[in-house]
């Protein structure tokens, strides 16, 4: 018992350093972003291409695949229980641009992006090339962590706007499949979206590429072990960055309903 005990200690002390020096990385990451000079501008560019062309196609079939079965088949074939298969749209309104769509965007950049980062970082560390750019003068949070985390935050964002399109393609598939008429769908879907879900949608998606990057710049920053320590790092970077994606998911919604209460009301 003692010794499970003192497991346990070992790791929520072990966990409660990380998220310490994940929030110090955070700190000098954004100050190292706005304090000249600016060299990573290549960088950036390069890390924003790249990960726009791994992310694309997964994302296309992740969207349209939640979309058309979660909040698609599964909503209708309980609305049509009721005749209020119309109301579909309105349904959509909270389940993919509020939830489903942010979060299948933000897990398949921390799966594709997220994890190509951390073990191009990793790899570079233990090949000593980080250290090696700190004895030249090279600040390695200004040229590695600050392009990947601006390029995530910024193709997080936009790809939600992707995410919630083809995520409402989605729906307008599962109604077709139930012979169901577009109008309606599009009007309970008009009638109950707000400003306020499609700005709160980017902003939150654009954090969540923060949180993504963060982590993974940080795992992929202090692997160890050799080829195989990367290989871990890899894999708890993308634990830790969808762990962060929930908590931070939670605490977004919880403060946006408080905040504007009339996104809660459901219209006809």
């Amino acid at each position: 018992m003692g010794g499970l005990g003192q497991r346990a200690y070992t790791v929520t002390r072990s966990s409660v350093e990380e998220i310490g020096e994940m929030m110090v990385l955070t700190g000098k990451t954004l100050v190292s972003a706005i304090r000249p000079p600016f060299p990573y501008g290549n960088e950036f560019v390069l890390q924003f291409l790249f990960a726009m062309r791994l992310c694309w196609f997964p994302m296309l079939l992740s969207t349209v695949a939640f979309g058309y079965e979660a909040p698609g088949l599964q909503a209708a074939n309980f609305l049509v229980l009721f005749g209020a298969l119309d109301r579909l749209g309105g349904f959509f309104v909270l389940a993919s641009i509020r939830e489903f769509a942010p979060f299948v965007d933000a897990i398949v950049v921390a799966g594709v992006a997220g994890t190509a980062i951390t073990a191009d970082l990793g790899a570079r560390k233990i090949r000593d090339e980080l250290d090696a750019l700190v004895v030249m003068g090279v600040d390695p949070i200004k040229n590695l962590v600050v392009p990947r985390f601006l390029a995530l935050m910024i193709v997080t964002g936009l790809f939600d706007i992707y995410a919630l399109l083809f995520g409402i393609f989605g729906g307008v598939l599962a109604t077709l499949v139930n012979h169901a008429p577009l109008g309606p769908f599009f009007a309970t879907l008009a009638n109950n979206a707000e400003p306020t879900d499609l700005w709160a949608s980017v902003v939150k998606t654009t954090l969540f590429g923060a949180v993504i990057a963060i982590v993974c710049c940080y795992k992929g920053m202090n692997a160890s072990g050799g080829a195989a320590g990367v290989g871990r790092a890899v894999n708890q970077a993308v634990v830790i960055a969808f762990l962060g994606i929930f908590a931070f998911n939670y605490t977004f919604t919880q403060v946006l309903l408080a905040t504007h209460p009339a996104i809660t009301t459901i219209a006809k």
